[in-house]
This record gives structure tokens, C-alpha cells and sequence, in this order.
């Protein structure tokens, strides 16, 4: 469920209509739903209501610190994968103690900063990575709370580009190294290992990914007890699929509660989640505008003023995203191929869909680009970033606006040798 839609023939924000929004913000743009963002924060959150759960959105799927700052007010900490997003995460008020640091290439210098900010978690994924941490918390004096990044190896069933979980994948520590991992943490000074971390990958659609590496999780936990190992937290990761077109019925968050809850229940620990695209997905729209009409052949194509490097995944994932108009319109819709002004042959977000008469100046509106949207975005082509835009109830603020070429350029210099 979201909170876009039609109101007399146009598509509305709440209660606000995105064309109002256009007129100020100036296409195209991003808008977010703040009643979407947390009604699906609660409802993932409703599922594990009288367990000891901690529940840290993941902030590589949606970044702005508005929205950090209203999920934080909901309750939610931030798992994070960079300084940058570190930073993010403490701007908005996130609770430090909230916080997960996951990722595979931490450097020294963000592991300082998270020492310094008392975040919850490290997530450690090898033993250069472990050893690193101890030195930098060692040298500040700090203990720094460690679970170690497990791959079960389980198929996710989901795209290979953002599977985590398969024994070729890049992340985790294999199941056979864990107690190694514990061992090893155990004879360093400035490391507490006390959980054990899944992931793995995302836009999963079947729950039966989630209950086999669930399920080894809970054996490894058992194992590591019995070994003399304390294990303080699971972290199961996230990647809930949500629908991005008709007919795709990815498993409710109410089931994925339920099958996790049937696996955990008294197991004793604090478990953790990482969603990220199932609260942000559908609680985005990205809105374009219609600049010129173009017949190739046997195409014709409907040329936007949003491209690839607004929102990339078309272009990287083959992803689909619902297409629709910001005002209806009565008539016989007929195919379009709709493309950007970006001059690579991969700009194109839609081939073949459905329009009724789209003309110059109309407005369109991709559906469930709130999540991997805007943090993907890149200024290729000397384009502006796209502004964002929150809106909550019939209130709208730009969130991030679009900076100007000066702005663009202002990192940049031409050296005398140069000139």
C-alpha cells in the first residue's frame, strides 16, 4: 500500500497533487510519502511487537536525512555501509546504539568515527578486517562490539547482481570458520564478539530462503554456546521483495514475522533486522516530464526530461517500474517506448507501454522508486542531481534541492600547468 492517488483524474501525494509539486520543484524530482514510510516501518515492526528486537533501516536504500530523521523518530536505528552514511545516520539523530555497520571494505578512518560516535554493532566479515578494528579500537582505548558476518551459503532466489548469501559471493565468513572467527576474537584486547549476522541479498520474494538461513543461524548460535562462545544478537539481514508490477505477490511482512518468530522464540538474544527497500519501495515516485515525441521506425518513443542517471535501474538491473500519468487522460492507450536525454542506447526506462496520447509538457510518474532511486543517482552528463521532495499530509518541503552548474563545479579546479 502507498499514499498516491488519483483524486478527479489526478495523482496525488497525500493530499497534496504532484503537479503542484512539479510547478515548485521543477522536473524531474523524487517525492516520498512520509504516512507510506511509517506505515511500513510499523508493519514490519508489528510482527516482532513483544520481542527484544532492534530494527535499523538500511540506509544505502534511501539516504536523505529527513527521512532518517523521521524513521528515527518511529524508533529505527540505521544499518549502515559507509563514513559517509555513519554521518548521515548520527545528522538526523539516529540512536548510535542503533546503529550497524556492515560492508565488506570498512576502512580505519570509518572505524574510528564509529568507535568515536558508540555505535551498537560491527559487523566483520574476514580476519584482516577483525584485526584492523582491534588495532583502531585499541589505540582509542575502546572496546568495539563485534558479530561476524556468517555466509550460509543459501540461494536467495533473487537477481545474481544482488544475491550476498551464496558461497561465491563476496560477503561473510564461511559456516566451517565461525568458531575460528570467535577464537580469534577471543585472544585480541579490543574486540567483544557477541552475535552472529546473515544477509543474504535483497528483492527476495519466497519465504524459503529466509528459514533456511534462519534456521543455520539458530544451529550455529547453539553450536557456539556450547562451545563456550556468549551470543548476545542475530542479525538476520533484510531483503523482503516488495511488487513492482501487476500480479508480483512477494510474501507479507506479516508471514516473514511469523516464519522468523517460529525459528527465534526463545533463543535468548536480541535480534536485528536491516529492511530497506520494503519500507522505502513503494513510499517513492519519480516524476518526469514529456519533452518531445520520436518515431524511429517502426517506434515511437516519448523523450523525457528524467535519464538514466536519475534513476539507473532500468538501465542496471533491467528493473520495471509501473508507469503512470500524473493527469488521466480518456482515449485508446498504444505502445511507447519512453527514454531519456542521456546519450547512451541504455537510457531508456520503458519499452513498449501503454500511454494514451502523451504529449510535450505532460507529467508521468514511475511508481516504487523510493528505494535504490535517489542514492543512486550520479551526475553524468554534467546533470544536476534531482531534487527531493517529502511531503506529509497536505505539507511539502524539497528535502535536497537541485544545485546549480556553479554548485556542480565548485570541487573542481584547473591547475596553472593546465592553462
Amino acid at each position: 500500500m502507498d499514499h498516491f492517488d488519483y483524486r478527479d483524474g489526478t495523482l496525488f501525494a497525500e493530499d497534496v497533487p504532484v503537479s503542484t509539486i512539479a510547478t515548485e520543484a521543477g522536473t524531474p524530482f523524487y517525492v516520498y510519502s512520509s504516512a507510506t514510510l511509517r506505515r511500513h516501518y510499523s508493519v514490519f515492526t508489528e510482527g516482532f511487537a513483544d520481542a527484544d528486537v532492534i530494527v535499523a533501516f538500511a540506509v544505502k536504500a534511501l539516504s536523505n536525512i529527513a527521512v532518517l530523521s523521521l524513521l528515527a523518530k518511529e524508533g529505527a536505528g540505521a544499518d549502515i555501509v559507509s563514513g559517509g552514511e555513519l554521518y548521515r545516520a548520527l545528522k538526523a539523530g539516529v540512536d548510535p546504539r542503533k546503529i550497524v555497520f556492515s560492508g565488506v571494505g570498512k576502512t580505519q578512518e570509518e572505524m574510528a568515527a564509529a568507535l568515536d560516535a558508540g555505535i551498537g554493532q560491527f559487523n566483520v566479515e574476514g580476519e584482516a578486517e577483525l584485526h584492523a578494528l582491534s588495532a583502531v579500537a585499541a589505540d582509542k582505548g575502546l572496546t568495539a562490539p563485534v558479530a561476524f558476518r556468517i555466509n550460509p551459503d543459501v540461494d536467495a532466489q533473487t537477481d545474481d547482481r544482488i544475491s550476498t548469501g551464496r558461497a561465491e559471493d563476496k560477503f561473510g565468513i564461511p559456516c566451517a570458520r565461525a568458531g575460528e572467527m570467535f577464537a580469534m576474537a577471543g585472544g585480541l584486547p579490543s574486540v567483544k564478539a557477541r552475535g552472529v549476522a546473515m544477509h543474504i541479498g535483497s528483492q527476495i520474494t519466497s519465504l524459503s530462503p529466509f528459514r533456511a538461513a534462519a534456521e543455520r543461524a539458530v544451529d550455529l548460535v547453539s553450536e557456539l554456546r556450547a562451545a563456550g562462545y556468549g551470543i548476545e544478537t542475530l542479525d538476520l539481514g533484510g531483503g523482503l521483495g516488495i511488487p513492482y508490477a501487476a500480479g508480483e505477490t512477494p510474501p507479507p511482512p506479516k508471514d516473514y514475522a511469523a516464519l522468523l518468530r517460529s525459528v527465534t522464540d526463545g533463543l535468548d538474544v536480541t535480534i536485528m533486522f536491516e529492511p530497506g527497500r520494503m519500507i522505502a519501495g513503494n513510499a517513492g515516485i519519480f516524476v518526469s516530464k514529456v519533452i518531445y515525441l520520436k518515431t524511429q521506425g517502426t517506434v515511437t518513443y516519448a523523450i523525457v526530461d528524467g535519464a538514466m542517471n536519475d534513476l539507473i535501474r532500468p538501465a542496471l538491473y533491467s528493473a520495471t517500474h509501473a508507469l503512470v500519468p500524473v493527469e488521466e487522460k480518456v482515449g485508446t492507450p498504444t505502445p511507447f517506448h519512453v527514454a531519456g536525454p542521456v546519450c547512451e542506447s541504455t537510457d531508456v526506462f520503458s519499452r513498449d507501454v501503454a500511454m494514451v496520447n502523451p504529449q510535450p509538457g505532460d507529467l508521468i510518474a514511475y511508481r516504487t522508486a523510493g528505494a535504490y532511486g535517489a542514492v543512486q543517482a550520479s551526475e553524468y552528463n554534467t546533470r544536476p542531481l534531482v531534487p527531493e521532495v517529502l511531503v506529509d499530509g497536505d505539507q511539502f518541503a524539497v528535502i535536497r534541492r537541485r544545485p546549480t552548474y556553479d554548485e556542480m563545479l565548485s570541487l573542481e579546479t584547473i591547475p596553472d600547468f593546465a592553462r
